[in-house]
């Protein structure tokens, strides 16, 4: 019995060891055909790149979308945040900022020409401090003076720290009030109140709910743009979305 079952097997093995070794070489033969053809045609190797990168592309911009769709309430209907240029516009734009991001304050001089180009657009500002202490001391102060003051004081609050490349401290914020001919030490007094740091948190969870970790983020209608945009490019997204 034990003959026969080894018999068995080595014929088996006589089979099969044949036919993979033909596999083995087939493999190999069309690898080297493979490869011989992209060394040809390096072009082709480029062109699947980019056609994967457009895939990924397409994919994340529909990711965003899909965010951008959940959080639509949040985004332009808070009750808490600045709405500047045309409220009653046909487009949206969203900007999350930071007062000690560089590309926030390079992008705010072109968020204000867009502004005033174009009269048909609302603008609505995300506090959105994540680059350090002195990022949320601005934060808190522009709040509390939206609290203390209103909107008209916050935005030339929200404007002279856009501006602004000093350090953020509790003097130089009193200066900057005693310029605005604010009451600077109201809204000192306002920084830790609940709801400055319910505004700020509900920025937070916002931001996380639509995975942004920059700035200056904008959400546009139903797209989302990551980073610095000069002024004509915002202009070509917004003409686009209005078709």
């Amino acid at each position: 019995m034990f003959r026969t079952l080894t018999a068995a097997a080595a014929l088996s093995l006589s089979v099969a060891l044949p036919a993979l070794a033909q596999d083995a070489m087939d493999d190999q033969a069309f690898g080297e055909r493979v490869r011989a053809y992209l060394m040809a045609n390096p072009e082709v190797i480029m062109e699947a790149v980019g056609m994967l990168q457009a895939k990924e592309d397409a994919a994340a911009q529909q990711a965003d979308q899909d965010m951008v769709a959940a959080q639509s309430d949040a985004l332009t209907n808070d009750g808490f945040s600045w709405v500047g240029g045309n409220p009653d516009g046909d487009i949206t734009v969203v900007e999350f900022m930071d007062y000690r991001c560089g590309y926030c304050k390079k992008a705010f001089s072109e968020v204000e020409s867009l502004l005033s180009t174009d009269g048909n657009i609302k603008f609505i500002v995300k506090e959105f401090p994540i680059l350090g202490e002195q990022s949320v001391l601005g934060s808190q102060f522009a709040i509390a003076t939206q609290i203390v003051a209103g909107e008209d004081a916050y935005k030339s609050v929200h404007d002279t720290l856009m501006s602004y490349n000093g350090e953020i401290t509790a003097d130089s914020l009193r200066r900057l009030a005693d310029s605005l001919d604010l009451d600077g030490e109201a809204i000192l007094a306002k920084l830790n109140d609940p709801e400055v740091e319910r505004r700020i948190n509900a920025n937070r969870e916002l931001g996380r709910a639509l995975n942004i970790s920059g700035t200056p983020t904008f959400v546009i209608e139903s797209q989302m743009v990551r980073g610095y945009v000069p002024a004509d490019q915002l202009q070509q997204l917004v003409d686009q979305l209005r078709g």
